[in-house]
């Protein structure tokens, strides 16, 4: 299976999960805690963000979230890159940003929140 294929798989497998997300997502932008909220989405233990799903209950993947100044704050990513970032980031009431961690390393990745 190639990366993209792998990609399209995880993507498949998180359907499940866009409602949880989109949920997140209101109350990250309602309570004004970031307009850049970030999924991230692990099968290890990690120390970022909160957790909202857990390995053990969903079989695969854990999912915590977090934000851009969390990421930032981490080093996960460069102060200059946050503004380069920032282009790329999308409406996050028309697509939920996920920093995947998988047997393909770590990147980002944006599905579609409908």
């Amino acid at each position: 299976m190639d990366s993209k294929e792998k990609l399209l798989q995880i993507q498949s497998e998180l359907e499940v999960f866009k409602p949880l997300l989109s949920k997140a997502t209101e109350m990250v932008l309602d309570e004004d805690i970031s307009k850049y909220p970030i999924f991230v989405v692990h099968t290890d233990t990690i120390e970022i963000g909160i957790p909202l799903v857990e390995r053990e209950q969903s079989g695969k993947w854990s999912i915590h979230v977090s934000t851009l100044e969390e990421f930032a704050a981490k080093q996960l990513i460069q102060a200059d890159k946050v503004e380069e970032f920032i282009k790329i980031y999308k409406n996050p009431t028309e697509a939920h940003c996920l920093f995947v961690l998988s047997d393909l390393g770590a990147r980002f990745i944006f599905i579609p929140s409908h």
